[in-house]
């Protein structure tokens, strides 16, 4: 097993737990009304904006989107070297 093998899986299981953890942070988001502020109670608040809460779902969302996008180049590079 050499490094590159090692970096693979590496970044590999990376991939797979920005991938699932960015399926749960989209299905988090609010739809039309709700969404996460609406899951622990704090419903009335949502006509005048979004909560301190979605917009840390929203910044959260993206990083692992790059996460997610920065692995699978990798895991691309690293397929294509093999």
């Amino acid at each position: 097993m050499t490094v590159r093998d090692v970096l693979l899986y590496i970044t590999l299981v990376l991939n797979v737990v920005s991938m699932i953890a960015l399926i749960a942070g989209i299905l988090m988001h609010s739809g039309r009304g709700g969404g996460l502020s609406d899951m622990f109670g704090g419903g009335g608040g949502a006509a005048l904006g979004s909560t301190a809460a979605e917009r840390n779902l929203n910044r959260i969302t993206f990083v692992l989107a790059l996460v997610w996008i920065f692995t699978l180049v990798a895991v691309s590079f690293f397929l294509d070297a093999i």
